[in-house]
């Protein structure tokens, strides 16, 4: 609500915005670097504090008190996905107890586990420094189902398969869509294709030249 955001008090990113975004919906925000998709998500996730207004959860103001809380509800799925010099499983529980009955049901619908299955050590296949053991749309896929792990409310994918050719994003936009039933999703893109699926689509580009407000654009 009446938000607005600036780096170290410079020109604001985005000013005046009020959005709602209802539990179980599938949204996204599309629009060239240096639009503020990015960083609205940042907020609303609880990166980052907004120079004012507030961000409101079920009525309820985000403060200090309750954003560990929040966080914890949600998925995040990054464009850059960090793995390190360990095993899947690993990677997945991300220093958590392994639980691997729970590591193999996000690999089957993150829909790597098959992949998996043909390799000696299974879920304990280690993945080299960087994951340079796997291709870019395994490493995708692994980081799908580390945010996964949790159960998660909330699915945030950031730019999280633009750097993947059309028809491996096309596949697994289609896993993330099947796999988000039930759960809200907000995703950041740059190309349509990604967020076809989606209930609304928010350009922030155009947001920019409409008083700020915030325009619902159904693709």
């Amino acid at each position: 609500k009446d938000l607005y955001f600036s780096y170290d008090n410079k020109q604001n990113v985005l000013e005046n915005i009020n959005l709602t975004i209802n539990k179980g919906e599938k949204i996204a925000f599309i629009g060239p670097s240096g639009s503020g998709k990015s960083t609205l998500v940042d907020i609303l996730i609880g990166i980052y504090k907004p120079t004012s207004g507030e961000i409101r959860v079920d009525g309820k103001r985000m403060d200090r008190d309750n954003i560990r809380s929040w966080r914890q509800g949600i998925g995040y799925i990054p464009q850059s996905i960090y793995l390190f010099d360990g095993t899947v499983a690993e990677n997945i529980t991300f220093g958590d107890k392994i639980n691997q009955d729970k590591v193999i049901e996000v690999l089957k619908k993150a829909n790597i586990y098959d992949y998996l299955q043909k390799q000696a050590d299974g879920i304990h296949t280690k993945v080299g420094e960087g994951g340079i053991k796997l291709s870019g749309g395994q490493k995708q896929r692994i980081g799908i189902a580390r945010a996964l792990y949790n159960d998660p409310e909330i699915l945030v994918l950031d730019e999280a398969t633009s750097a993947l050719d059309n028809e491996t994003e096309a596949k697994i936009m289609e896993e993330i869509y099947k796999m988000s039933n039930g759960k809200t999703l907000i995703v950041i893109a740059h190309r349509l294709s990604t967020v076809e699926k989606c209930e609304r689509v928010i350009d922030m580009d155009k947001n920019k030249s409409l008083n700020n407000t915030i325009r619902n654009d159904n693709v």
